[in-house]
């Protein structure tokens, strides 16, 4: 096999794992986060993370982590191994585990400070009208291809944004940052009593927006 050869399987087997972790991050996303409404572990941590629509590091990313580098090592790499080769193999195994982390950093990044480019103000305005506006819809973080395969693509031009829940990036003494009005909207008081939050939880247990 030429060294060209070698490369180009290399590089294909690499984009297709990527590819398919798209399509993981999707099904996860939508099936075993949302449509489980919080049975089982990695529901219930995410749907604690739509209550406040904070992100902070916690056991739970190290085993998410283990868990989507074993299923590169256990099943991707002996497929592609098997099929083509050992070199499609790991190519594929480290496209996978490169679209996730990819996926993994995009996200936090996104809860955590303000765009520097147009594909993050994207991935900021996408996944807070998931968050804010249809918590079923925009499923995909890194990537809108499955949300439009699937009917589940919702598009915004003004994202609401309710004012307890603002992301700090956005807003400065309660206001929202001038660069951000094109894209955001704060809406409803800035309410942190009990009664609220309970309700911001019911509803996002039940994979509802938050009232304003």
């Amino acid at each position: 096999m030429t060294i060209l050869l070698t490369l180009l399987i290399a590089a294909a087997a690499f984009l297709l794992g990527a590819f398919l972790w798209s399509f993981a991050e999707y099904l996860l996303h939508r099936f075993a986060m949302h449509e489980l409404k919080g049975k089982g572990l990695m529901s219930n941590q995410h749907l604690e993370h739509h209550v406040r629509s904070t992100w902070s590091f916690s056991v739970t990313h190290i085993l998410s982590w283990i868990g989507m580098l074993l299923v590169g090592a256990l099943v991707w790499m002996p497929l592609g191994w098997i099929a083509v080769g050992p070199v499609a193999g790991i190519a594929l195994a480290l496209g996978w585990a490169c679209g996730y982390f990819f996926y993994e950093y995009q996200h936090a990044v996104a809860h955590r400070r303000a765009p520097k480019n147009r594909y993050q103000r994207w991935v900021r305005q996408n996944h807070f009208q998931h968050h804010f506006g249809h918590p079923m819809k925009n499923h995909g973080v890194s990537t809108l291809i499955w949300d439009k395969v699937f009917g589940t693509y919702v598009q915004t031009e003004l994202v609401r944004v309710p004012r307890r829940l603002a992301l700090p990036w956005m807003v400065e003494n309660g206001e929202l940052l001038p660069e951000f009005t094109d894209t955001y909207i704060l809406v409803g008081a800035l309410d942190d009593s009990e009664r609220l939050a309970a309700i911001d939880r019911a509803r996002a247990f039940a994979s509802i927006a938050p009232p304003d």
